[in-house]
């Protein structure tokens, strides 16, 4: 009997994977649970040729699986990591490409990570060599950055509609938090590196149900 104990002890637990099929499975936790997938990073360079966000998610050996979280599921969670298929996601008239985002719950809202896009690229700064080069050659330095920068995106789970968050948003958000607002005012930039600081901060304050990672 303690072998049998000591055996299933050292196993290592499947890694709990859940698809939604839509926004309300979403935010219900109504998902369906798999056990065969896989989940890729992608390179800068894959990125930049073809564009799209950060992750694929596939499963090996089935196609049809594969064809189904490509275009039409609407987030995985894989234990405690969620993940947005970006193609589903739009900021105003932009959309995001393939593939899936980084995304975690906040205060009943789930904030997810992707390129700069519309006023969010507008808002980015661009570089001095880029600015001083122009042309071409201060585009594609642009078009570079871009692809290298995130921000984060505000998915309302009522509407299904993205905004954008900055220093102006995640201001607002903040409200009550006198010390948190006073740190964010001294902050240079709308970078997710920036701006998750702050997202995670109000997530510790305000505990979520348990599907909402």
């Amino acid at each position: 009997m303690l072998g049998i104990l000591t055996l299933l002890w050292v196993l290592p637990s499947a890694a709990q994977q859940v698809m939604y099929s839509n926004l309300k499975e979403l935010v219900e936790n109504s998902g369906d649970t798999v056990t065969t997938l896989r989940i890729e990073k992608r390179t800068k360079n894959q990125i930049y040729l073809t564009g799209g966000a950060d992750y694929r998610i596939m499963a090996d050996d089935n196609p049809g699986l594969c064809k189904y979280l490509k275009s039409r599921c609407y987030a995985v969670r894989i234990d405690t990591s969620l993940y947005v298929n970006c193609r589903k996601m739009r900021y105003k008239s932009y959309r995001f490409g393939n593939w899936y985002a980084p995304a975690i719950w906040v205060c009943g809202k789930i904030y997810f990570t992707a390129q700069p896009l519309g006023q969010a690229a507008a808002s980015t700064m661009t570089p001095d060599d880029a600015t001083k080069l122009g042309g071409e050659v201060g585009d594609a330095i642009n078009a570079s950055n871009l692809v290298n920068a995130r921000v984060y995106y505000e998915l309302n789970p009522e509407t299904g509609k993205s905004d954008f968050v900055g220093r102006e948003q995640m201001m607002r958000l903040l409200d009550g938090y006198p010390e948190q607002q006073a740190l964010l005012e001294n902050e240079v930039s709308d970078a997710a590196g920036v701006i998750g600081k702050y997202l995670h901060f109000l997530r510790e304050q305000s505990p979520s149900p348990d599907h909402q990672y």
